[in-house]
């Protein structure tokens, strides 16, 4: 764990350094998305802005992954397809490399595509008001590029881990 610990440590003074550029391509085939936030993909590149501002990662590297907007059909299929698992879920996130191999690419790579992050709005649409549903949307979508990033909270240590990095990476945004 004190070597995760290291390496995300390292990961964040980078980003500090304004070294490293996240990028998110925002895919949305569901039109009721729209009803609560305007324009996904602005509002997801200015949080990312935000991120990249407080946060600045690898010299010289550019990190991207999709992420798409769902709803409950959509995401339940892909649950089955990939995971196995015939439920609606609140996040997926599917990670192009394993925290090793990404650690290596890191060193190598000037572009480094992390994976694909789905999010479903029903989940999260019964929300109140508006900065509520957003607050939980930005909850789920980082936890699902902290997956991208090789985290997992399969233990409980592990989870505590991650959620002190959503915590931080969450405090960015605001």
């Amino acid at each position: 764990m004190l070597s995760d610990i290291h390496w995300f440590q390292k990961l964040l003074g980078l980003i500090k350094k304004k070294a490293l550029m996240i990028k998110i391509n925002v895919i949305s085939n569901n039109l009721a998305w729209k009803n609560y936030i305007k324009n996904p993909h602005n509002y997801i590149e200015k949080k990312i802005k935000k991120l990249n501002k407080k946060k600045k990662i690898f010299k010289n590297k550019i990190i991207f992954c999709t992420l798409l907007l769902s709803g409950d059909r959509e995401i339940q299929k892909l649950n089955k397809k990939f995971r196995n698992k015939n439920k609606v879920t609140d996040v997926l996130s599917f990670p192009f490399h394993t925290k090793k191999e990404l650690k290596k690419k890191l060193k190598i790579d000037k572009e480094i595509y992390l994976g694909d992050i789905i999010v479903n709005l029903n989940k999260i649409k019964c929300k109140n008001n508006s900065s509520e549903f957003k607050l939980e949307f930005n909850k789920l979508w980082l936890h699902g590029l902290i997956h991208l990033f090789g985290y997992d909270h399969k233990k409980r240590k592990d989870f505590e881990n991650m959620l002190k990095i959503e915590t931080r990476f969450l405090s960015y945004l605001n």
